[in-house]
């Protein structure tokens, strides 16, 4: 393994795939010849429609609203491209609330800390000072664009509660336990308030155009049979910025949506972009346990309950976190998840219960109205009995590489969100922490995204189509993945899950697979699920939310660092080449593999950061 930037397996001149020189930031003005530009993209129809814009924004979480709002404001002719409805993205599903600063006594700093310890030593600590120290005048625009939270009876000042990881009371809360669906609705109000805003709602994007020069022409998409435009169409512009959310389809159980198919991390790998961090997916500790064989879409159960005083119990009532981490049941999130599958797993069970039976009907129904009234539909009464719980995947750290003003290493092309790896989570990432990411590097994309785009030079075309995979496949990659890359890793789960992933396109040959919205959602997952355990494999070593039973210790001497990944035009090693044996060494894999070479993550040029 090499840690100076070069490929595994592969010569590289140190300069990241899209890099542009020292004083150039990427998306300026093109010069030079045209050439033809590399690129893959879906099975799909000639698009049918287009429109033109400034910049398109994917998705309608609280990061592309915000996004798209910014960019509107500074003048901008601006685009939203959204998979369901607006308000239908993960955001709305967000219980817990905002983390920032904004209480007696505490500080940025203070946030910082326990940030840098959730991320278990991969931070990078210049993104995430931005975060805590833009944080709290980032909620406070949205405060003054709409959104509604929760104040004290006493002071009448904004109520703040604690969740896990976390030292001080520093959450911002709506409707007790409907924080996300708050933001959502102030952000879509004001979307649909700004009359240069344009929408196309019901719509799958599918692939990054470019120029002959490699630099973003727009994208394509697919409209779902509703809205101004039916079938594949396209949107053209100099600027992209990818806020599709998250990749949790990709496990048999999560808390994300079913829209949730990590469209944005697939279209940016088939663009050229590297991805960042996928082995560092967050499994929710606390989702409600509807039994062994229960899939897709799992209710949540916030991890506010355990901070406002819900005990975590086995199957005798005995409260397993105590002496295991000095927060207990508020330890990080890798760190409860880990726990309880242990405790289950000692106990010839597969989940354990959050007690909080304490707290007395009336702070159920005041605080927690949603969950309370989710665990009564599931015949489950919170007031008088424990709720059933196990993790579930919940968060990706990792996705598409970007530096601190969300640029990739593809010029034009933008991420934020979930779907983005700004260097701010690191290996885990902090309660409550994902909203505001959302809203601070919205912000930095609108001020880079409208001023540093050039318009397109010829539009090149993509010289590779990704042949599709049946919709049956689609569970067959939920269930592998659930099996070998979950909340327990190994070396042989990790590579029987590769096993298995590589050899379903054949197995699955003679099913159809007509180009429609199943077989790109599944052909996206099976690609993103198959980065994510290539760089599980690699990374030989215990960290945050990736376990590995047979590297149970953390390397900060090897692996204190961050995996980049794109697609390879051909395989990097010989095959049998197993990861993380020797330093210097690939998989068999259509991967290519290297690392930073410290935990900063400026992912253009290591010389090249504007301010």
């Amino acid at each position: 393994m090499t840690h100076d930037g070069t490929a595994l397996g592969t010569a590289h001149d140190g300069k990241a795939p899209g890099a542009t020189d020292e004083g150039t930031p990427p998306g300026a003005a093109h010069e030079g010849t045209a050439q033809e530009v590399a690129g893959r993209a879906l099975e799909a129809p000639a698009p049918g429609w287009t429109v033109d814009a400034d910049v398109v924004v994917v998705g309608s979480g609280v990061a592309g609203l915000t996004a798209a709002l910014r960019c509107a404001a500074a003048g901008a002719r601006t685009v939203v491209v959204t998979k369901a409805r607006l308000d239908d993205g993960s955001t709305r599903w967000a219980q817990g609330g905002i983390a920032a600063a904004l209480g007696e006594g505490d500080t940025p700093e203070q946030h910082l800390e326990d940030t840098l310890t959730a991320g278990a030593g991969l931070c990078d600590e210049d993104a995430v000072r931005a975060l805590v120290t833009e944080g709290p005048d980032a909620v406070r625009r949205l405060i003054e664009a709409g959104a509604r939270f929760d104040v004290s009876d006493t002071t009448g000042g904004i109520e703040l509660t604690r969740e896990g990881g976390h030292h001080r009371r520093r959450i911002v809360h709506a409707g007790g336990d409907a924080t996300g669906a708050e933001v959502s609705r102030a952000l879509v109000a004001a979307v649909r308030a700004e009359p240069s805003l344009r929408t196309v709602e019901n719509a799958l994007v599918l692939d990054l155009l470019k120029d002959a020069y490699g630099h973003t022409a727009g994208v394509t998409l697919h409209v779902m049979g509703e809205g101004q435009h039916d079938g594949v169409g396209a949107v053209h512009a100099p600027a992209v910025v990818l806020a599709t959310g998250g990749m949790g389809q990709v496990f048999a159980a999560t808390t994300n949506p079913s829209v949730s198919t990590g469209d944005g991390v697939a279209l940016a790998l088939r663009a050229g972009a590297e991805v960042s961090d996928l082995e560092f997916v967050q499994f929710h500790p606390t989702a409600l346990y509807l039994g062994p064989d229960a899939e897709g879409q799992q209710p949540l159960i916030s991890e506010a309950v355990r901070g406002e005083g819900a005990h975590l119990v086995d199957a005798d009532g005995v409260r397993f976190m105590v002496g295991q981490h000095p927060l207990a049941e508020l330890a990080p999130r890798d760190i409860v998840a880990k726990g309880i599958v242990r405790r289950a797993a000692e106990q010839g069970t597969d989940h354990a219960y959050l007690d909080g039976r304490h707290f007395g009907a009336e702070m159920w129904e005041r605080r927690f109205p949603t969950i309370l009234a989710a665990c009564r539909a599931h015949g489950i009464d919170p007031v008088t009995e424990p709720v059933p719980i196990a993790p579930a995947a919940h968060h990706a750290s990792g996705g598409v590489r970007t530096d601190r003003y969300g640029r990739t290493t593809v010029p034009g092309l933008y991420a934020c969100g979930e779907v983005a790896c700004t260097g701010v989570h690191g290996a885990n990432r902090l309660a409550s922490n994902s909203l505001l990411e959302g809203l601070v590097f919205a912000e930095r994309i609108a001020e880079r995204a409208v001023t540093e785009t050039a318009g397109p030079g010829p539009y090149a075309s993509a010289r590779t189509r990704v042949p599709l995979l049946p919709p049956e496949a689609r569970v067959a990659v939920q269930r592998v993945m659930s099996r070998g890359a979950g909340v327990l890793r190994s070396a042989d789960s990790l590579a029987e899950a590769d096993e298995r992933l590589s050899a379903l396109p054949g197995e699955m040959a003679d099913k159809p697979a007509e180009p429609g919205v199943e077989t790109w959602e599944t052909a996206n997952l099976h690609l993103v699920a198959r980065v994510l355990v290539t760089a599980a494999r690699y990374r030989a070593e215990t960290r945050g939310c990736h376990w590995r039973e047979d590297h149970p210790d953390r390397d900060d001497a090897q692996w204190r660092r961050h995996l980049r990944v794109s697609l390879a035009p051909e395989r990097t090693a010989p095959e049998g080449t197993a990861p993380g044996t020797a330093p210097g060494t690939a998989p068999d894999t259509p991967f290519t593999v290297r690392t930073t070479q410290t935990t900063a993550f400026p992912p253009v040029a290591q010389n090249q950061e504007t301010q």
